[in-house]
């Protein structure tokens, strides 16, 4: 080969080498143009929402919901005043990156449209702001209720309505049960008189039966309002025996593929155990123990990577009233009368006074806002001449939202996740209302009265359902 033919193809080699790189240099800086450019017109929009997460369903059932908007850019942090909810309702808010969520204090409203709107929201490094919105519609309550008969007993799914419950679970003699977020737990009675614990989806499907201490009976089925942690205060078979075990407190978690822990058992070190009623923490897994001796103790079970905390004493009670949804406070009965205590600071205050003319209480259901459901009862010796059920606020003043006809017994108030609704089981015509077998027996004929508890439906009977156990009770009622 020439040496002026190899020349000559180095030097096409070298031209085509620069046109390269030229043309290469040329798409880069096209690039940065057009990178520029965008970014330049994306600061100029201020952030734009690319996703907005949300689950209705989730946010009527249990506090914490969280509603995220992800946005084109890193975002500079959102404060709660910029944050407005129609209709009100409590939040937090967090920015993360290029997300901003804004978690719900107290589960929502059912059936209702709320809208989300989060003002002046910018970028990180500045630019226009601009207003994220969004507007979602929760759905309609379902929950669940248990009917007693001399044929068995059934766990049915139902709506406010009352004309669409669904059987979900039977069983010969059915105690109690509870629902957690993803299962129903529910406690058996055999032939035999003990206990067993079935857990199943929330469709009644799937079911299996959990491992209890040991051989006996299980009362005070409770579960927590987070996760799937349950506890029970269980009984040996052959109480009365030397060294069996009475009222003694349990918990478990309720593992989603059947492979459940055993149970454990809550000691109270230092003093009395045996439990004669308990309760979960709002939000927490902490447990609140009213034990034999009356001591009244905050409890922080055990868990796989943290030994039980020492016990925190809060004096002697009769009785536990109940502690309010999304909050730390408990009402609690003292030898001189109700109190609510703050469990977070131990601080605790009397409760105020309603006008006597309004009856005697008979029980104290404390709600999220402060204000209490009072059961107040008109006596004429020992005859009861009236009974209803007010709110009452903090100044002791009573607004009636349910009344009791004098022949009926008022047995067990419970309050509804989000506050909206009351529901109050009554059995009817008490005198010729005999008493079931069960174990926690119970009037044979119960009803559940669904009432509006909250805003300008106050007062307002939604519906009455046949059965008791209505799934938003946090414990089982007393009959």
């Amino acid at each position: 080969m020439s040496t002026d033919a190899s020349t000559r193809r180095a030097r096409t080699r070298r031209r085509r080498s620069r046109a390269f790189l030229s043309a290469f240099v040329a798409v880069v800086a096209l690039l940065a143009v057009v990178g520029l450019t965008t970014a330049a017109v994306s600061v100029a929009q201020g952030p734009r929402v690319t996703r907005v997460s949300v689950d209705p369903d989730a946010a009527i059932n249990a506090a914490g919901a969280r509603l995220i908007f992800t946005t084109t850019q890193s975002l500079a942090e959102v404060t709660p005043d910029q944050v407005h909810v129609s209709p009100a309702a409590d939040v937090t808010v967090d920015t993360s990156g290029r997300s901003v969520g804004i978690r719900f204090a107290l589960p929502l409203w059912d059936d209702t449209e709320y809208t989300v709107t989060i003002t002046d929201v910018r970028g990180l490094g500045g630019g226009a702001s601009t207003t994220l919105t969004k507007t979602f519609t929760t759905p309609p309550l379902e929950t669940f209720l248990l009917q007693r008969g001399s044929d068995g007993d059934t766990i049915f799914r139902t709506d406010l309505k009352g004309d669409a419950a669904v059987p979900v679970f039977s069983d010969p003699q059915i105690e109690d049960f509870r629902a957690t977020a993803s299962h129903l737990v529910i406690s058996t009675l055999d032939d035999d008189g003990h206990s067993h614990l079935i857990v199943t989806d929330r469709d009644g499907e799937g079911a299996r039966e959990l491992t209890l201490p040991g051989t006996g009976t299980i009362s005070n089925l409770q579960s927590a309002d987070r996760g799937n942690l349950i506890g029970y205060t269980f009984t040996d078979a052959t109480i009365g025996t030397a060294g069996a075990r009475e009222s003694l407190l349990f918990t478990v978690p309720i593992g989603s593929s059947g492979d459940d822990a055993a149970p454990t058992e809550i000691v109270r070190t230092g003093g009395e155990s045996r439990v004669d009623d308990w309760r979960f923490v709002p939000g927490t897994d902490t447990l609140l123990m009213l034990t034999f001796d009356g001591a009244l103790t905050l409890v922080t079970p055990p868990t796989a990577d943290a030994a039980q905390t020492a016990p925190v004493a809060l004096g002697n009670a009769v009785a536990i009233d109940g502690i309010a949804r999304g909050s730390t406070t408990v009402v609690v009965e003292r030898v001189e009368g109700p109190v609510a205590i703050d469990l977070a600071t131990a601080q605790e205050v009397p409760l105020p006074a309603t006008d006597p003319a309004l009856g005697q209480v008979n029980t104290v259901t404390p709600l999220a806002d402060g204000t209490t459901l009072r059961a107040l009862a008109i006596l004429d010796g020992f005859t009861v001449r009236s009974t209803t059920v007010n709110v009452v606020d903090a100044q002791g003043a009573a607004d009636p939202v349910f009344e009791v006809a004098p022949a009926d017994t008022l047995i067990e108030t419970c309050v509804s996740p989000s506050g909206r609704y009351a529901a109050f089981l009554v059995a009817p015509n008490a005198v010729d209302n005999p008493y079931d077998g069960h174990l926690l027996p119970l009037p044979q004929t119960v009803q559940t009265h669904v009432v509006s508890i909250a805003g300008d439906e106050r007062g307002e009977e939604v519906v009455a359902l046949q059965g008791f156990d209505i799934s938003w009770c946090q414990v089982p009622p007393r009959g």
